[in-house]
């Protein structure tokens, strides 16, 4: 066990690089130690107090503040372009934005005073139109400190944009709402972090701004004569006052950087540490305290006999290309590989993404030229997406709040769905205090709470544990079959898409391969994963006349064959292969000698997986005491047959 404070092996910093550092250090130390160590402690009171510093501060002061507000009303929507949206020129709209920190201060006031002055291109027409003179003026100063200080704002508030991922306002637009609802009630709070470092930052950069003033603004006391101009000319006449009055720009910069350690960027992500995570994982409720089933609170959303329905159309073209139609009621598993299109028909049905548009019909009404604020469809992504800055309760309550439902209606309404996904407890928790089970029932109670019109859940419960799963599954299973919407769930778990659903859409490249019932999608897959996610064996090939000749090599023997020709796919259940230490004699057709690579562990069952130079992969399942029998161990020589009766074979 390490000591606590003792450094590991690797810890001590080479030589090469510590004596350059060391010397780095030194380098910036010693300036700020030349103003401590000359500084006139006794009149340094005297020095700070004078009528014409306490000007200069005050002016200072004013236009930091002018600078700091033009930055925050001109910044934060340049911030938000140059993070959000593509277009033309966006490289050189950087630069710009970037050149005023790297331009020499003088070189800035001579630029301001080409554009701003009376001889300036701007000049003129301002002091003719408004009369408004900028040079040798407090404004003019409020000018060259926005200049050249905007430009902090905007690269960290960009940062923090960037770091901010588009799907917690993706996921509050499917709650319904509006663009500057979101912008005020989830990008801001979200990036807040950001936006102060870079306020902060703005405003110091602004009040100690220097050439760039004295050059366009000049230098006239009381008017244009800030903090720093003040230090300019004390140099000439009061050293001692000068170095009192720098070490005050000094302590305001010192404690500016300390205020913001660690918030340089402002990147939204997840700040807590190991303990607060270890602490959200331990508050994972057992499952003794989520009765089964769940008992139905009071103040609970009301119920419906007859939910008014809303059947869904429509037609998806671009990489998902495929036409949907159900009836309101209705409950669709989407299913398929990585890469199948699921998530990006989800988007299309949204309205969120360019890589397929779908022309959409909920009910009577077209929403296809909506926007996903309006569309009444709400989306539950694979993270939850729940808003860190609100706790469980005010989440949940986020949709009905933005269509309209006062605060304390909404809370209600709110509560009682948290209560109905075994969280009500949790409701005034943020999320961060959430174990990752915790947080995705919170974000389907937002969902449901939403009151949608078409409900996309994107695995739903793949955060869950197996015991909370099967009765989080009871709950939604029961919520579902009163929603009047359709409802489609993107799963990879085959009982989700059997229990939930009554369909499946298994898509593969974008488009649909089947859409039945689960009984009928269980029987006969026609699609290689998804017989390999219900556990069976599937097997591509071409027919015969008496059974398939499979893609990998080999034969098998079919007792209801396709047309010759036919592409097909068999599917065999793994209870159906037996195993045998020697070759087996009399009625099996399929007969084929291999090796046991893999042995795992399924129930009271197990489940060998068999290599064959004779046939594809085959997964067969047998008992732990045929295992035994047999002296089954990796590695094994082993002999396996199947029945051709036992052998379901679908054209694809």
């Amino acid at each position: 066990m390490r000591r606590p404070g003792r450094r590991t092996a690797g810890a001590r910093a080479p030589l090469l690089l510590t004596v350059p550092a060391l010397l780095a250090v030194a380098f910036l130390m010693l300036p700020l130690a030349g103003i401590l160590v000359r500084t006139s402690w006794g009149e340094l009171g005297d020095h700070l107090t004078a009528d014409a510093t306490t000007e200069a501060l005050r002016l200072s002061l004013v236009v930091s503040l002018w600078a700091l507000g033009l930055s925050l009303l001109l910044g934060v929507p340049l911030a938000w372009l140059l993070a959000r949206v593509p277009f033309p020129g966006k490289a050189f709209v950087r630069s710009l934005v970037l050149l005023p920190m790297v331009l020499p201060p003088t070189v800035g006031g001579v630029a301001l005073l080409l554009a701003f002055g009376r001889r300036g291109l701007l000049g003129p027409w301002l002091e003719d139109t408004f009369g408004v003179t900028l040079p040798f003026h407090t404004s003019g100063a409020v000018l060259a400190a926005t200049f050249v200080a905007m430009p902090f704002l905007v690269i960290s508030l960009e940062g923090a944009l960037g770091g901010l991922r588009p799907r917690y306002e993706e996921t509050a637009a499917s709650l319904g709402a509006s663009p500057v609802r979101v912008f005020l009630t989830v990008t801001l709070p979200m990036v807040a972090p950001g936006l102060i470092a870079g306020a902060a930052l703005t405003w110091a950069r602004a009040l100690g701004e220097f050439g760039a003033t004295i050059t366009f603004a000049g230098n006239l006391p009381g008017t244009t004569q800030t903090l720093p101009l003040q230090v300019y000319l004390l140099l000439q006449d009061s050293p001692e006052a000068a170095t009192s009055v720098s070490l005050l720009l000094l302590a305001i910069a010192m404690i500016v950087l300390i205020a913001l350690r660690g918030r340089w960027t402002g990147t939204p992500g997840d700040h807590r540490d190991p303990a607060s995570r270890a602490a959200a994982a331990r508050a994972e409720e057992p499952a003794a305290t989520f009765p089964d089933p769940l008992p139905e609170p009071a103040p609970g959303p009301p119920a419906k006999a007859a939910p008014e329905l809303w059947p869904l159309h429509a037609d998806v073209t671009g990489f998902t290309h495929l036409t949907l139609d159900a009836p309101g009621g209705t409950t669709i598993a989407v299913v398929g590989p990585n890469g199948a299109g699921k998530t990006t028909l989800l988007r299309a049905l949204l309205g969120l993404t360019p890589r397929a548009h779908a022309a959409l019909r909920l009910g009577d009404g077209d929403v296809t030229g909506l926007p996903p604020h309006r569309r009444g469809v709400a989306w539950v992504p694979q993270d939850g997406a729940l808003f860190p800055h609100l706790s469980a309760l005010a989440n949940t309550a986020y949709g009905l709040r933005a269509h309209g439902v006062p605060r304390a209606a909404a809370r209600r309404e709110a509560q009682g769905w948290l209560d109905r996904l075994g969280v009500g407890h949790l409701a005034h928790r943020k999320p961060a205090q959430l174990s990752g089970g915790q947080a995705q029932r919170v974000a389907l109670a937002r969902a449901l709470a939403a009151r949608p019109r078409l409900l996309l859940l994107d695995e739903p419960l793949a955060a869950l544990d197996q015991t909370t799963r099967a009765r989080v599954r009871h709950t939604l299973r029961g919520h579902l079959a009163d929603f009047g919407g359709v409802c489609l769930i993107v799963t990879h778990d085959p009982v989700e898409a059997v229990s939930l659903a009554d369909r499946v859409l298994v898509l593969e490249d974008g488009r649909v391969l089947q859409d039945e019932p689960p009984a009928e999608v269980t029987r006969h897959p026609r699609s290689p994963w998804v017989a390999r996610m219900l556990g069976r064996n599937a097997w591509p090939g071409t027919a015969t006349a008496d059974g398939l000749a499979l893609e990998g090599g080999g034969h098998l023997v079919v007792a209801e064959p396709l047309p010759a020709g036919t592409e097909a796919l068999a599917v065999i259940a793994p209870e159906a292969v037996s195993v045998h230490r020697e070759r087996p004699t009399g009625s099996p057709r399929n007969v084929w000698p291999g090796t046991v690579r893999e042995i795992t562990s399924g129930g009271s069952r197990l489940r060998l997986l068999i290599t064959s130079a004779e046939a594809p992969d085959l997964v067969a399942e047998i008992t732990p005491g045929a295992a035994a029998d047999l002296g089954i161990a990796d590695g094994s020589t082993v002999w396996t047959s199947v029945k051709a009766t036992e052998a379901t074979v679908v054209p694809l």
